[in-house]
């Protein structure tokens, strides 16, 4: 989404004009003006939020979110003359991010009112995983390999290759989980270190003799 894209506030309601003079009007009007993304956010209180953890660290980015309705319906004249897309039926969030950089992004999310910022930033941020596994799948494991003409064979293919990459990543996640706890030989390590620093009991494990035969 751009951050020029129109929206109308939640609380947006729908009048019926009385025409000074002409025909009278045949459609409602918001009875508020729509504005960009990036005006409609503004005034919101952005907060820095953490939404898993990367390689290098928790991964943070600046978030504000507001409930919108998005201006995406029939296109009508206005009272002042503008001609204006009215507001949708739906409800939505509109979640805005700030990043280091000074990049900003804006997203829309129909997700319940309720839902806390910590979730949709992680919902947001959800989309680089579904890019990174659709990559994989096309790379790795030929999704986009299927030549045919029908629905039913392009859904048992792709039901297949994602069936195998189910079954490598429970193999990657259970290869990590054995280095995790593969480190546990600094106890062996100790126990060879008290052995060489008593010399006389190593002279009496060298001077053993094996028996005859």
């Amino acid at each position: 989404m751009t951050a020029l894209w129109p929206h109308y506030p939640a609380d947006v309601g729908l009048v019926f004009p009385e025409a000074g003079r002409g025909r009278r009007r045949k459609y409602h009007l918001p009875d508020r003006v729509a504005v960009s993304a990036e005006q409609m956010l503004g005034d919101e209180k952005w907060r820095k939020v953490s939404w898993r953890r990367g390689t290098k660290g928790r991964l943070n980015c600046q978030f504000a979110a507001i409930r919108v309705h998005i201006a995406d319906g029939h296109r009508h004249r206005m009272a002042d003359g503008r001609v204006q897309a009215m507001p949708g039926d739906e409800e939505v969030w509109l979640i805005g991010e700030r990043r280091a950089s000074g990049e900003r992004k804006y997203y829309a999310s129909n997700l319940p009112a309720d839902t806390s910022l910590k979730a949709l930033a992680a919902a947001v941020k959800a989309r680089w995983v579904c890019e990174q596994a659709h990559q994989q799948l096309k790379e790795e494991l030929g999704l986009d390999h299927f030549e045919g003409r029908s629905w039913t064979g392009l859904h048992r293919h792709a039901l297949m290759t994602m069936i195998a990459y189910a079954f490598l990543q429970s193999r990657r996640l259970k290869a990590a989980g054995r280095e995790k706890k593969s480190p546990r030989t600094t106890p062996a390590t100790n126990h060879a270190s008290r052995q060489a620093s008593h010399p006389q009991r190593l002279r009496q494990t060298s001077t053993t003799t094996l028996p005859s035969l």
